[in-house]
C-alpha cells in the first residue's frame, strides 16, 4: 500500500520508517528537502500521514485533497475545526522522541482509529484508542506549552517537585480539555500523560528551550519549538482556558516579557 508523508524531518522520516519496515511504499513530500511534486506523492496513495510543523499547517492542508484519509502526527494542534473538510481522518500521537523511536525502543502511543495501530504495525509500538481526536490533539499541543514552562521554572526532571508539577500540570490538562468540549479522561492515556512526562524532561526542545528563556528572556529558538506556536494561539484566545489553570495562566503572562 502507498503512504504520502507530508514532512521528512526526524519525525516525519520515523514514521515513514516505520511504514517502510512494514512493507509499505511511501513516499515523502517536503519542499524544503526534496522536489517531489505534490501530485506525484499524492499518486496513488491510500493514506496520507501529516508531520509537519503545527506552523505551516493552516496554510498547507488547503492544497491536499479531501478525499483520502489523512492521518495527523503533527503535535502544536490545538482543534479539530481545521480537519472539517476531511471526510475520513484519525489522530496519531504519545511519547516517543524520534531517535528512540528509530531505535525500536519500546513507545507508546495513542490513536483514534485502529486502522493507523494496522497500519504502523510494529512489535515495539503499543498503542491505546479513543474517539476524541480534539482531546488528543490538545494533549499534544499543551504538552509542549508545559514542558516549556518546566525547563522555564527550572524544575529538575525526576525530582520531587517535579513530579508535583507533573501531577498538577495533567489536572489543569484534564480542565483545559474538559472546559473545550473534550474529554478530560484522554489526559490519562499515552498522549496525554505518558508524553507529558516525557516532555517535561531532557532532551524535550521545548523542556531546553524553557531552561534557555529562564537565563535570558531574549533567547531565540534555532529549531523549531512547538510550545512557542501553541502558546501563541492559547495567547491568542484559540482555546478557552479555564482559572484554575493557574500555571498555564502564569506562562501566558510570563511570554509578554519575550514578545
Amino acid at each position: 500500500m502507498k503512504i504520502a508523508v507530508f514532512g521528512a524531518g526526524a519525525y516525519g522520516a520515523t514514521l515513514g520508517g516505520i511504514l517502510s519496515e512494514g512493507g509499505h511504499e511511501v513516499e515523502y513530500y517536503d519542499p524544503k528537502m526534496f522536489q517531489n511534486s505534490l501530485d506525484d506523492v499524492l499518486n496513488g496513495a491510500s493514506y496520507m500521514v501529516l508531520a509537519i510543523p503545527s506552523v505551516a499547517v493552516h496554510d498547507f492542508l488547503p492544497i491536499l485533497p479531501k478525499d483520502k484519509t489523512l492521518i495527523v502526527a503533527t503535535k502544536g494542534i490545538l482543534t479539530d475545526s481545521d480537519f472539517n473538510d476531511f471526510s475520513d481522518w484519525a489522530v496519531l500521537s504519545g511519547p516517543g522522541f524520534a531517535s528512540d523511536i528509530s531505535q525500536h525502543k519500546e513507545t507508546f502511543l495513542t490513536a483514534t482509529d485502529k486502522r493507523v495501530a494496522e497500519i504502523f504495525d510494529a512489535n515495539y509500538l503499543i498503542f491505546d484508542f479513543t474517539d476524541d481526536k480534539l482531546g488528543v490533539l490538545m494533549c499534544g499541543a499543551l504538552k509542549n506549552v508545559y514542558a516549556l514552562m518546566a525547563g522555564l521554572l527550572g524544575i529538575e526532571a525526576g525530582s520531587e517537585p517535579w513530579e508535583e508539577y507533573i501531577k498538577t500540570v495533567s489536572n489543569e490538562m484534564k480542565s483545559i480539555l474538559s472546559t473545550n468540549g473534550a474529554d478530560s479522561k484522554t489526559v490519562d492515556l499515552s498522549c496525554g500523560i505518558g508524553d507529558l512526562r516525557l516532555t517535561c524532561n531532557y532532551p524535550s526542545r521545548n523542556y531546553e528551550f524553557g531552561q534557555k528563556l529562564r537565563l535570558d528572556k531574549k533567547a531565540k529558538p534555532e529549531k523549531t519549538v512547538e510550545g512557542l506556536t501553541a502558546l501563541q494561539k492559547i495567547c491568542n484566545s484559540e482555546i478557552l482556558v479555564p482559572k484554575d489553570a493557574k500555571i498555564l495562566q502564569d506562562l501566558m503572562d510570563r511570554s509578554k516579557e519575550w514578545s
